[in-house]
């Protein structure tokens, strides 16, 4: 057996037509990491779409990160996660308690974000500062002008449960994450599948582009829908 089906077999279970995915952020990165992230989409991509993605969040690195750690590594995780992040299929971030490292990065990439009252987005900090990988750009994009993720980012102080949510981090906070988990992954199942890809790039590149650079795609993605309407009509 390939060490991607074993990292499968330990970490990532399948209940229903969910794909359950749980990070450890004490963990350091290594490549049974990316093997994880890749296997779950590997599946997800596999299915067309007709799964959601659940991933379970929480812990935070201890310490420095590993001594053996390489920028190839990093590339390889963080290509891991845009993966993730453009899966034709919704994902749901679960968190629980302090999350960062690898679990403040998975929440980041994913669709839907669930939280107990007493999360805390952490930076981790390292030889005297932050750890500046993609969560920094992440972070950044949901509002670069708000001081608690200036602090974040710069000094790793915590985003605390209350500013996660009104940041727009996190969608909510619960007490009862099993069922704020189901009612999440009946609201997306509405929409699956590419067509659930393209509305969320659609929005990403929102913030990039401009109106009449943004037209041409929008309009080709109203076509393909009138077009899915037609032959749902004539069938």
């Amino acid at each position: 057996m390939n060490s991607e089906n074993e990292a499968e077999s330990t970490t990532v279970r399948i209940d229903g037509d969910d794909l359950v995915l749980r990070i450890d952020g004490r963990k350091g990165l290594s490549a049974e990491s990316v093997a994880l992230v890749s296997a779950v989409c590997d599946r997800a991509e596999d299915h067309a779409g007709r799964s959601r993605v659940i991933v379970h969040v929480s812990g935070i690195p201890d310490g420095v990160p590993p001594a053996d750690l390489t920028v190839a590594l990093v590339s390889k995780w963080e290509r891991a996660l845009r993966r993730l992040e453009r899966l034709p299929a919704p994902t749901i971030a679960v968190a629980d308690g302090d999350c960062g490292g690898l679990a403040l990065e998975a929440l980041l990439a994913t669709d839907y974000r669930i939280a107990t009252d007493t999360v805390r987005l952490v930076v981790p900090v390292g030889d005297g500062a932050t750890w500046p990988g993609m969560a920094l750009y992440r972070l950044a994009q949901h509002g670069v002008g708000a001081a608690a993720i200036r602090r974040a980012v710069l000094f790793g102080t915590p985003v605390d449960a209350a500013d996660a949510l009104a940041l727009h981090l996190v969608d909510e906070l619960v007490q009862d994450l099993p069922a704020a988990e189901a009612a999440a992954g009946e609201r997306a199942g509405a929409v699956t599948g590419t067509e659930l890809a393209i509305r969320r790039q659609l929005m990403l590149d929102a913030t990039t582009t401009t109106f009449e650079e943004a037209l041409g795609v929008h309009l080709a993605a109203c076509d393909r829908a009138l077009r899915r309407a037609a032959v749902g009509a004539a069938s």
